[in-house]
């Protein structure tokens, strides 16, 4: 679940890169992954607009696709790549024994 101050703090954060080089990270279906480097063009209320390197083509995701883990962005600071949203931490369950 996401609050609304989640998303406000990644519009803010997303707004603050506009025009620095970033990484994308997702999926296009059935196992297609891709990993392309492009800029963050313009953001709006509900999504944002980044524009490829590679191709000069545009594509739009929406903040909860970033939250959700849907696509990953990872931002060049001038040395390194870094995620914008740090790695989940995965948690493993532990059997209780009787």
């Amino acid at each position: 679940m996401f609050y609304s101050d989640d998303i406000t703090n990644l519009k803010t954060n997303i707004t603050n890169i506009i025009g620095q080089k970033i990484i994308v990270k997702g999926t296009r279906g059935r196992s297609k992954v891709f990993e392309k480097e492009a800029t963050i063009e313009k953001t709006y209320p509900n999504w944002f607009k980044i524009k490829f390197e590679d191709n000069d083509k545009n594509d739009t995701y929406t903040y909860k696709d970033v939250l959700t883990r849907a696509v990953e962005l990872d931002v060049f600071d001038g040395e390194q790549y870094t995620p914008l949203i740090p790695p989940a931490i995965e948690t493993k369950k532990v059997k209780q024994q009787l």
